[in-house]
């Protein structure tokens, strides 16, 4: 029998300065049982930095037609497809044809994934690719509670994440393109 996923309740008080968004959002997260603190605390942090009214969580390890995020016109139109993790270039080529934007929050040892990878697809017009410094996503991520209560600033690229530990520092590397 397969193992259920672990949900958890997320609140997220968003200023992102960049963009004049203020919003204040409450989600329930499904955690596949195979995905990591790390990988869920990456979708988060993609929430967050791409925030829009139609972002929503696809269904992501346990479909592999669905991103991690995505953000859908009315019209079911795929306007901005966001991955996490370390897809190949493959991956993501597959996803820039299907959308008009791809993201991706890259995170965990990249050097030998980004001398690969990057390259490949930086001819992709529409592939924009950010790295997580592995030091503070460890820290966010450790002993993530089944409440995750964000306050979440963007200034400048920087996201600052404040939670019932201290306030993080999350500065964003980008290995092609730009945040879009």
């Amino acid at each position: 029998m397969a193992q259920p996923s672990t949900t958890y309740k997320f609140e997220l008080n968003l200023t992102d300065l960049d963009r004049g968004v203020y919003e204040n959002v409450k989600q329930t997260i499904a955690r596949h049982p195979s995905e990591t603190e790390e990988r869920m605390t990456v979708r988060l942090l993609a929430y967050a930095f791409w925030y829009s009214e139609q972002l929503s969580f696809g269904r992501g390890l346990s479909d592999v037609d669905e991103p991690a995020l995505w953000e859908k016109s009315l019209d079911d139109r795929v306007l901005h497809w966001i991955e996490v993790g370390q897809p190949d270039a493959d991956r993501l080529t597959w996803c820039s044809r299907r959308t008009e934007r791809t993201s991706l929050l890259a995170y965990g040892s990249l050097r030998v994934w980004e001398g690969k990878i990057v390259p490949a697809v930086k001819t992709l017009k529409n592939v924009n690719i950010a790295a997580v410094p592995q030091e503070v996503l460890e820290t966010l991520a450790k002993d993530m509670p089944r409440v995750i209560k964000w306050d979440v600033m963007i200034s400048e690229g920087t996201i600052f994440v404040t939670d019932d530990r201290g306030q993080h520092e999350v500065q964003l590397q980008w290995l092609a393109g730009e945040r879009g």
